[in-house]
């Protein structure tokens, strides 16, 4: 039974709100240790730490997801008890989940509606809604059809329908748990002038994240958790990445790495003129010749949806090539399957880690063993060796620091950082002769990213082939020995380590003209 029509907990216009000594345990663990946090009208208060250490549980305690253990809200100068979801909104809290809440088969006017009294009774009233939709998006420039069904609806365009869905219900407080995790950079570009427009309209944004740079481009203060704990609220501009960084993991962490350049080795993987069809049935792979010798990390720059899903899984033996042969370590394997090129020495960390990297339900050492279970030393002929299995899976726990009760955890309930460790420590104990990591820091912190990282920088150093196809230029720039640029679907310019530029990069990445640039091939979109 919904309580909308119940009397709302606190005045809507929200000028503060405090949470004091907030507590809250889960069996076996306690989340939020006695943390206090402030947030006043008219600012965008960052929430930063490592997966893991509390931000989405405080926040969700405040939203009426969960109840607290112990401590007091007060909003507006009122201690407040937040019973349900439903009573947050009535006091003008909304809140942007990481995952959206939107029924895909419902268009915008339609799920904005949901859950809400109709004006006319009994009666819809979406041409209301439409009406008030349409205002709120030249208001807040939030470019979004009303009549549109959800599913047709680009992952930037779902995220201004929730937006859109709390302005309608009047927020004035709003919480956005991850809200970058799944947008490309000029989505981030879009979300970020929104939410500069709220503030200074006097709303209060939450900004719950572990990504420093979008932290500080965006933040008036930050308050930092590490594991369940309070560590300290600082305002944004005296904060630097190496603070925080540190603030998070409770140590130093090393922002750029320093390898030195080596000499390549032989060819291990090559592309000659490849070409593969999209989701959609166009090109999205157009002509792509590509070569990645061994002991060198090849990075792979460029906006998302510029074919590098599909560069990634042709290689990978996922998706078929239209045209064109790819070769792995002189052997030609178009189109061979994934179960070949394992066993020619290929790993992938996909991009998708939850769709194509594990088995949700599947326990942490069976998903270590995923690929090699039937072959030595796991299995004896058509025996497995639990034993072996248990202590090699043990083994590699400990060796890639994938914090897990036992490895017998199903491993669904590991955080995104562990899961990414844990594809990581399989694709490279099989001791790869080349490696496709495809988003491999996606959606992790800095810590696990760090580790990661180093991880990568070791396997190149024994001589393993690497191509690190990443949105995320700074990760280029630190690990590539080479960088090759992508462009609706084809390479259109190529840079050395020595050589690398963000602004000639940032052209090619934009689809602009590079002429005669050093070291940039000759293959470049006129």
């Amino acid at each position: 039974m919904s309580d909308q029509s119940s009397k709302p907990v606190v005045p809507k216009r929200i000028q503060a709100v405090q949470m004091n000594g907030i507590v809250k345990r889960f069996p076996g663990v306690l989340a939020v240790d006695h943390v206090d946090f402030e947030l006043n009208s008219g600012e965008v208060h960052a929430l930063l730490g490592e997966n893991g250490a509390g931000k989405s549980t405080l926040m969700k305690i405040l939203y009426g997801l969960y109840n607290l253990d112990d401590g007091e809200i007060v909003i507006n100068g009122n201690p407040t008890s937040m019973r349900s979801p439903n009573h947050a909104i009535q006091a003008g809290i909304g809140m942007i989940h990481q995952h959206f809440m939107l029924v895909p088969s419902l268009t915008v006017a339609e799920n904005i509606a949901l859950g809400m009294r109709s004006s006319r009774g009994m009666l819809l009233d979406l041409d209301v809604v439409s009406a008030r939709i349409r205002e709120l998006s030249e208001l807040y420039g939030l470019e979004v059809q009303p009549e549109a069904p959800i599913w047709q609806l680009a992952v930037g365009e779902q995220q201004r329908v929730e937006i859109l869905r709390a302005l309608y219900r009047e927020a004035s407080l709003l919480i956005l748990d991850e809200p970058t995790a799944v947008l490309t950079p000029q989505e981030v570009d879009d979300l970020f002038r929104i939410l500069g427009q709220m503030r200074d309209d006097g709303h209060s944004l939450v900004f719950i994240s572990h990504k420093l740079h979008e932290v500080l481009a965006i933040s008036n203060r930050i308050t930092v958790l590490r594991d369940g704990r309070l560590v300290d609220t600082i305002p944004a501009d005296t904060a630097t990445k190496q603070l925080l960084a540190q603030m998070m993991v409770g140590r130093e962490v090393v922002m750029r790495y320093e390898h030195a350049a080596r000499e390549s080795g032989e060819s291990r993987l090559k592309l000659d003129s490849v070409s593969a069809l999209s989701n959609r049935g166009d090109l999205g792979l157009r002509q792509v010749t590509l070569d990645v010798r061994a002991g060198e990390i090849v990075g792979v720059a460029g906006v998302s949806g510029n074919g590098q899903h599909e560069l990634a899984q042709v290689i990978a033996g996922l998706r078929p090539s239209a045209e064109g042969k790819v070769w792995l370590e002189g052997q030609d394997v178009t189109s061979s399957s994934p179960a070949k090129l394992n066993t020619l020495g290929l790993s992938h960390i996909p991009e998708e880690r939850m769709l194509d990297g594990i088995v949700k339900d599947f326990s942490v050492a069976e998903n270590l063993v995923l690929q090699d279970f039937a072959r030595k030393p796991y299995a004896w002929g058509m025996f497995l060796r639990f034993g072996m299995i248990a202590r090699k899976c043990k083994q590699y726990i400990r060796e890639y620091e994938i914090k897990t009760p036992s490895h017998e955890t199903p491993t669904k309930s590991l955080s995104g950082g562990n899961i990414q460790k844990l594809v990581l420590a399989r694709e490279l104990s099989r001791q790869p002769r080349v490696l496709i990591a495809a988003q491999p820091t996606r959606g992790v912190d800095i810590g696990a990213t760090e580790y990661i990282h180093h991880r990568l920088l070791e396997a190149r150093d024994s001589g393993t082939a690497i191509l690190l196809i990443s949105e995320d230029l700074d990760e280029i720039l630190a690990l590539a020995d080479r960088i090759v640029v992508m462009y609706e679907g084809q390479i259109v310019g190529e840079v050395s380590r020595e050589d690398a530029d963000v602004g000639t990069l940032g052209l090619m990445m934009a689809g602009a003209t590079v002429a005669k640039a050093p070291n940039i091939s000759e293959n470049v979109i006129k």
